[in-house]
């Protein structure tokens, strides 16, 4: 993704904010004024808001399931308003956020036959992970292995975030899937 497009995206979501607190109705934006074809692409977004370097606000798809510069505004709103961990965000807040992007590349299953072998197959920093126990599931985005950087420690962590026990990915059948992000933010661009 260029610089343009990065930059565009990031302005959407702010632009999108905005509307949002100004009138409680989401951003439109017409597909034909795109000048970069992959914003129109499905891949998986998340959107962060940080607020003096601590998380503010996080939402995302992991799937493909919206086109770039959709799934954009509709987590930037999620993100902003809908993150049950915080209370919606409040005017006077935003100009105190930063927003970062994250658009992830398609996940795929990892074999292992050993806890060993899954530890082995996880590259901190590179891949984000998503575990999946029956209806249960739950990711982090690499991003997160700045925080709990040991294998183990993230893996449980991320058992605990999808309502599993944290040994779970030791002890249970889970599947675990992995993907990369290309990730940007109003600080980088």
């Amino acid at each position: 993704m260029n610089l343009e497009t990065k930059q565009y995206l990031l302005k959407l979501a702010r632009n999108t904010i905005e509307h949002y607190l100004d009138t409680e109705s989401q951003l439109e934006v017409d597909e034909s004024d795109l000048k970069d074809d992959i914003l129109k692409e499905k891949q998986g977004v998340f959107v962060t808001l940080e607020k003096h370097g601590q998380l503010r606000g996080c939402m995302g798809y992991i799937d493909p399931v919206e086109a770039v510069y959709t799934a954009v505004i509709e987590n930037a709103l999620k993100a902003s308003f809908g993150d049950p961990r915080f209370q919606p965000l409040a005017r006077q807040e935003l100009a105190e956020i930063k927003i970062e992007i994250s658009v992830l590349s398609k996940s795929e299953k990892v074999s292992f036959d050993s806890p060993e072998q899954l530890l082995e197959k996880l590259e901190p920093m590179k891949h984000g992970v998503v575990i999946k126990k029956g209806p249960r599931s739950a990711t982090y985005l690499p991003q997160v292995w700045e925080e709990l950087s040991q294998k183990e420690e993230f893996l449980s962590s991320l058992c605990k975030k999808a309502g599993l026990s944290p040994l779970e990915w030791k002890d249970g059948h889970v599947d675990v899937f992995v993907y990369t992000v290309e990730v940007f933010s109003e600080n980088s661009v």
